[in-house]
């Protein structure tokens, strides 16, 4: 019997008695112990990422709070700690329209809805690694994903002069100095710079470093460290700069947002904002990174009120914000209200203090987050060994010395 199959066979087991641990710190610890036993008996030399994702997922299986009884109540309310409860109020977004590439180029791409890509600056870099997507609910294994399931939208940040025609050079001059800069970094997948312009940088197929330390959930599971899940789209700009953006930049993010959701079957509410994201995993506080904290022009293009939607940081892993951070977003989002409300719902609902359960939903982020880096190191390390054998010369054989 292979490893897979003998950890399959041992699974339920396993988790029916992790059921009756009422503590979710020692019920992990038990998930722990045993999936490592698990491996020593099976005598496999290989199964760390299968494993990891076994222990994380058997903890979200069983959802923190009091023994389960097996009745139709306890188990609803048991999976409304992580399945997101619908606002009332919300809209259903319109679909996506059909978008498609009309001609091509060395130089450019041109689609059916007037987008024109600039390829100059087009990269390949690390290809999109297959990416997990955490069940919310009592799943039996994480699902894998391979293709963007989301777009996230930066500001560069970066030197910003007026929008004058009497600054046109130094605007262009500064424009291509960034470009060359994302595309050495490999940092983000588009760019639209004050013109209107959208340079492709790094290749769709491949991942873009844009997000780090990072969370969103949907319908379909929470995404982890969005750099492989999400496509990253960045607008030249700074965050509370006077004229953030300019009309040509709106237009411009409509049109590929079109596109790309055309292309990916990208949802709506997928299409979010890097500070509605950002993570930092030190403090447990979102918005390490601020850029389109406010102000993003969803409506102009093309979707919803994004900034509406109740934030999976808080709600699913127990992060925290400060006055810092509501004071860079200029209180306009709903959803830090709806994901606190939430939190206060499920505490509630498992008989616990909210510091008591922010502390068990910030455990189940960090062991996530540790076998995401463990995962990161073992791919680091099994890639230097292949790139250093590629490297190496061939054998001689006898004949040749």
């Amino acid at each position: 019997m292979n490893t897979r199959r003998f950890i399959l066979k041992a699974a339920p087991a396993v988790e029916r008695h992790a059921g009756r641990i009422p503590d979710p710190v020692k019920r992990l610890r038990y998930l722990r112990c045993e999936m490592a036993l698990l491996q020593r008996r099976a005598g496999a030399a290989r199964p760390a990422r299968y494993l990891n994702w076994v222990v994380i997922v058997a903890a979200f299986a069983v959802v923190p709070g009091p023994i389960p009884t097996g009745t139709a109540e306890t188990f609803a309310r048991e999976r409304e700690l992580v399945i997101p409860i619908p606002d009332s109020s919300s809209v259903v977004p319109p679909a996506a329209p059909r978008v498609w590439r009309v001609e091509t180029s060395n130089s450019f791409e041109l689609y059916s809805n007037g987008l024109r890509v600039d390829l100059t600056f087009a990269v390949h870099d690390r290809p999109r690694a297959p990416y997990p997507i955490f069940p919310q609910g009592g799943v039996v294994a994480a699902k894998y994903g391979t293709a963007p399931v989301g777009i996230v939208y930066h500001t560069t940040e970066s030197q910003l002069p007026p929008f004058q025609e009497d600054k046109t050079r130094v605007l262009k001059r500064l424009g291509r100095n960034l470009l060359e800069m994302i595309r050495r970094e490999g940092s983000y997948h588009y760019l639209i710079d004050r013109f209107g312009r959208v340079f492709r940088i790094v290749d769709e197929s491949d991942a873009a470093n844009h997000a780090g330390s990072s969370v969103w959930a949907d319908a379909g599971g929470i995404y982890v460290n969005l750099n492989d899940s999400f496509l990253g789209v960045a607008v030249e700009g700074q965050t509370g700069a006077v004229g953030e953006v300019t009309p040509a930049q709106i237009s411009a993010a409509k049109v590929l947002t079109e596109m790309l959701r055309s292309r990916y079957h990208i949802a709506a509410e997928d299409c979010i904002t890097h500070a509605q994201v950002s993570v930092n995993p030190l403090n447990m506080r979102i918005g390490a990174h601020v850029d389109w904290a406010g102000k993003f022009p969803f409506a102009e293009v093309g979707l919803p009120d994004n900034y509406a939607i109740p934030l999976p940081s808080l709600y699913a892993f127990g992060f925290d914000h400060d006055a810092t951070f509501l004071e860079v977003t200029g209180g306009r989002w709903k959803g830090l209200d709806l994901a606190e409300e939430r939190v206060e719902r499920q505490a509630a609902a498992q008989g616990l203090s909210g510091v008591r359960f922010k502390a068990i939903l910030r455990r189940r982020y960090k062991d996530i987050a540790a076998a995401l880096k463990q995962q990161a190191a073992q791919d680091a390390a099994a890639t230097s060994v292949l790139d250093t054998t590629a490297a190496q010369p061939p054998a001689r054989g006898k004949s040749e010395e």
